[in-house]
């Protein structure tokens, strides 16, 4: 059996044991006992930001270079209100994060005592899930099955709020052995009968694009590779969100670039003639679509993607794949292989593409004396490669 800890302590041996190795966060009264104990220890090396947002954008950096979940500590009432940006953010984009917020102790909790706040209530729309945590004993399992949470199936942030005298007493820790959620089961296996519907739709069509999102780079790099063996099969152009950036080789010709108001022509114009849409873990942003009745109004339109919530919610969809995009387009690559499917000649369709290129949407001339910010960067990267 093992000793008892304060639950602070027990906050940071379940962090040691979770893997973390940096927490990003700011100091205040309601979480000094886990600073007391984060500064008893050489494991986890802590980042002190100048403001809570910061903590958490720069928790959702690590974790988007890293891969893995990123940590914050802040403390009560404006420390967590401080951090409901970056929270927001995270939830948006997808990022894993969990974030640890000082609460007053169980007793204050509805007295609106010195920096209270409904941390719970605050987060409640903008957290992929979150806990008030009033028994010491309770704190590790929490830990663990928060970090679950935020890494599963659609990533998020998850907030745990913790009332300081929840800290300080003391209860026995055991690392839990297999951790998971009684309610929260992500569907994972993309149904077959539907990937192979999506694999003969696109093995018909003569104007196919695949639209890629976040969710490529969130399922891994296998799914990168899966992505690339997928387009050179099928033959057809792919385009990106500003999320999905990077899941596809940015000067390969079959990359249209980015899609959207911010994005180029070509890619536009693409998704605007196409006859069948493969849409893989992206969620249809406004910035993407424009007005949904003029967004690729003539194709036919499949979404696959982890989060059953997004399939239908903006763009109505002709099928729908719920699972982790790494898993269905593995599956759509045996089954296209198995029914021994080529690609369709593509030519008009590439000969259209090449010319909607030729406008050199991005283009710019440098005239005159005043400098353009294009010039300037296409300089950089010319000198520094």
């Amino acid at each position: 059996m093992s000793a008892e800890l304060t639950g602070a302590q027990i906050v940071v041996q379940a962090l040691t044991d979770l893997g973390v190795e940096v927490v990003f966060g700011y100091p205040g009264g309601a979480v000094l006992p886990i600073y007391d104990a984060l500064f008893a220890q050489q494991r986890i090396r802590h980042i002190l930001v100048r403001h809570e947002q910061a903590a958490v954008h720069a928790a959702e950096g690590y974790a988007r270079s890293s891969g893995k979940v990123g940590v914050v500590l802040v403390t009560s009432g404006p420390g967590a209100t401080n951090a409901v940006t970056g929270i927001t953010d995270a939830m948006m984009d997808s990022v894993p994060i969990v974030v640890l917020t000082g609460q007053v102790p169980t007793h204050l909790i509805g007295t609106d005592a010195f920096q209270e706040c409904d941390t719970v209530g605050i987060t409640r729309h903008c957290s992929k899930h979150n806990y008030l945590v009033k028994e010491t004993a309770r704190l590790g399992g929490v830990l663990h099955e928060a970090f679950y949470i935020a890494r599963s199936g659609r990533p998020g942030p998850v907030v745990i709020d913790i009332p300081k005298d929840v800290q300080i007493m003391r209860a026995r820790y055991e690392k839990p052995g297999s951790i998971g959620h009684k309610t929260y089961k992500p569907q994972v296996k993309g149904d077959l009968a539907s990937i192979e519907a999506a694999v003969e739709m696109l093995a018909a069509a003569e104007r196919p694009i695949l639209y890629i999102g976040g969710g490529i780079v969130n399922s891994g790099p296998v799914a990168s590779q899966l992505l690339r063996d997928l387009a050179r099969l099928t033959g057809a152009p792919v385009t990106s969100t500003l999320m999905g950036l990077g899941a596809f080789p940015d000067g390969h010709p079959q990359f249209l670039g980015m899609l959207g108001m911010h994005g180029s022509y070509e890619a536009n114009m693409a998704m605007n003639r196409c006859d069948l849409m493969l849409c893989l873990g992206a969620r249809f942003d406004d910035r993407v679509t424009g007005r949904l009745d003029a967004f690729s109004p003539h194709s036919k339109k499949i979404h696959a993607d982890i989060d059953r919530t997004s399939i239908n919610k903006t763009v109505r969809v002709d099928l729908g794949i719920v699972g982790d995009v790494g898993g269905v387009m593995e599956d759509m690559l045996k089954v296209w292989r198995a029914r021994g499917h080529k690609a369709v000649d593509l030519a008009q369709w590439w000969a259209d593409i090449a010319g909607w290129r030729a406008r050199d949407s991005f283009g710019f001339a440098q005239t005159g004396t005043e400098l353009l910010p294009q010039h300037a960067i296409k300089r950089l990267c010319e000198l520094t490669r």
